[in-house]
């Protein structure tokens, strides 16, 4: 009889349950087919003004948590995960890992005038106060907020899956570009991961969201290329780059980009701009489907694969780099 009850707390101290925010449903269901389970039951209690409250529908005590969700606006998709860290903590459960494929807040990681805050640092901090332990995050805007976490974090690439597509479309005379000088080294992790050249757009704004000026470094005539970047918000960056690498004599012109922000008139931009095509991972749903040039690549089984390898206490390596 002991023998049996030790084996039966032993089971349950390895059960590994999975989550959603609201918002993230989509991207989660997907990640828990390609895990080989079913989201775990949750509902949210919503009070008639507009104050919302989860709750686990199923014991999760002793197990290892999941919970996915992007904290893309608006801030209600952040709050959630908080309160889902809290709610998961207070229930006893032995790990709750913090599933958050789109980081938002990642631009604010640094002081960049006098006055203002550290978003990034500020969100880290309100995580693990609500009981995470243990990020799991894609393409942060800076690696460097690994650092303003005292949990773990595993910050895996899009380059894992985006690397494949690349591959796929056969392009002669490729050449990688970054959009901006802060995306070089992502760029050049591309080029030489497919053999390439890279071209670098200079860039400078009077505030965001606004570009001044943008001038290429490289020459990009008769080639196919493709611009790499962790996020595309208002497309202004990437439609701009594009269009002047076509005056530039480019043969092509394609973007990859792992969150797809899409705000203000991203859509109009890529539309009517000179870029073939968009490729985004689904770590943020779009907010519409009539855009011909966007396509969607599921970053699921690659956080469904780094979870397993998590839950299993095995090594993911391999995943923080191309």
């Amino acid at each position: 009889m002991k023998t049996l009850l030790l084996q039966k707390f032993y089971h349950m101290d390895q059960r590994a349950l999975l989550f959603s925010t609201r918002q993230s449903k989509a991207l989660a269901e997907e990640i828990a087919i390609s895990y080989g389970q079913s989201l775990g039951k949750i509902v949210f209690q919503e009070f008639s003004d507009g104050e919302y409250q989860p709750s686990f529908e199923q014991s999760i005590r002793g197990a290892r948590v999941f919970l996915i969700g992007s904290t893309f606006m608006p801030d209600i998709n952040l709050m959630e995960m908080l309160l889902m860290c809290d709610a998961a903590k207070r229930a006893s459960a032995k790990n709750v890992t913090a599933v958050i494929p789109y980081f938002g807040y990642a631009r604010q990681d640094r002081k960049d005038k006098p006055r203002v805050p550290i978003g990034a640092k500020l969100v880290a901090n309100l995580l693990s106060a609500a009981g995470a332990t243990r990020i799991m995050t894609m393409d942060l805007h800076a690696d460097q907020i690994q650092g303003f976490f005292e949990i773990p974090v595993d910050h895996i690439y899009a380059s894992t899956i985006l690397v494949d597509y690349v591959q796929n479309l056969n392009l002669d005379n490729l050449m990688i570009a970054s959009p901006d000088m802060g995306g070089a080294k992502r760029a050049n992790a591309y080029a030489n991961h497919l053999n390439s050249d890279i071209v670098i757009c200079y860039k400078e704004r009077k505030k965001a969201n606004k570009i001044e000026r943008m001038m290429l470094i490289g020459d990009v005539k008769d080639k196919n290329v493709i611009l790499v970047d962790d996020m595309v918000d208002t497309a202004g960056t990437i439609t701009k780059a594009a269009n002047l690498m076509m005056e530039k004599g480019a043969k092509s012109v394609r973007a990859m980009a792992t969150h797809a922000v899409l705000s203000g008139q991203a859509y109009e931009r890529i539309q009517e701009s000179a870029l073939e095509e968009l490729v985004v991972t689904d770590t943020i749903p779009l907010k519409r489907n009539d855009v011909d040039k966007i396509k969607v690549v599921s970053c699921a089984p690659l956080f469904a694969e780094v979870m397993h390898l998590v839950h299993n206490k095995e090594s993911i390596s391999n995943k923080f780099v191309i």
